[in-house]
């Protein structure tokens, strides 16, 4: 699906423009609900001017009337032919000096609206290590206190193809390591049921024990 090429900056004039709901706007422009949430608090996307959606020939104002009017509808783009990202070259990721002051805010933005993210992946998109992404997590890095949520895609740490595709590979292993530990929990319940019959079985095929026998003959003792 295309997505505005400023989503942040589109986000924002929608909020201020409209009355979609805030998941509306969030599936247009490619966002995390809660993210839009801080942008119309004013946590994110600070001092960005908005873009107009439909001066720029990506929506109809009779578009954005119908999704007000039915919240379940989702906006739909009039214009597709936006060029996309190039891919960028396997390898590690380089970050400009002048940007690398800026991504412990990248991380923890990354840690707050996509925490289903593994610790790789956020190093992967904004070119970090290990021991950074605990100690943001953590809040223990020297310069905590500074720190303050920023969209990488904003900062152009990576793009918003790259974030897409590294949450949808998140989700996706979260639903199918929830989908083995089902599989794995129904299975040992299945064993466990089995030998509590086969215990039961046995023990009801098992005779009882006789009673021992006495000597009738035995004289009965003088006491």
């Amino acid at each position: 699906m295309s997505r505005p090429l400023m989503p942040k900056a589109t986000a924002v004039w929608l909020i201020e423009n409209t009355t979609l709901a805030f998941p509306q706007i969030a599936e247009f422009c490619g966002l995390h609900h809660l993210e839009v949430q801080g942008i119309a608090d004013g946590e994110v996307a600070t001092g960005i001017v908005g873009h107009d959606p439909i001066a720029s020939g990506i929506l109809t104002a009779d578009e954005i009337a119908a999704c007000e009017a039915d919240k379940t509808r989702k906006l739909r783009m009039i214009k597709a032919d936006i060029p996309q990202p190039i891919a960028r070259a396997k390898g590690p990721r380089y970050t400009p000096v002048a940007k690398r002051q800026d991504r412990p805010n990248a991380i923890a933005w990354l840690l707050r609206y996509h925490p289903e993210l593994t610790g790789g992946q956020v190093a992967k998109l904004v070119g970090t290590t290990k021991s950074t992404i605990d100690s943001i997590r953590e809040r223990t890095h020297w310069n905590i206190s500074n720190v303050k949520l920023e969209d990488p895609v904003s900062l152009g740490m990576c793009t918003q193809t790259e974030l897409d595709g590294a949450v949808t590979k998140a989700k996706r292993r979260k639903l199918n390591k929830e989908a083995r530990d089902a599989k794995v929990a129904a299975e040992r319940q299945a064993e466990a049921e089995a030998e509590a019959q086969a215990a039961a079985q046995a023990a009801a095929a098992t005779p009882a024990e006789p009673p021992p026998a006495t000597d009738p003959g035995a004289a009965p003792s003088a006491g």
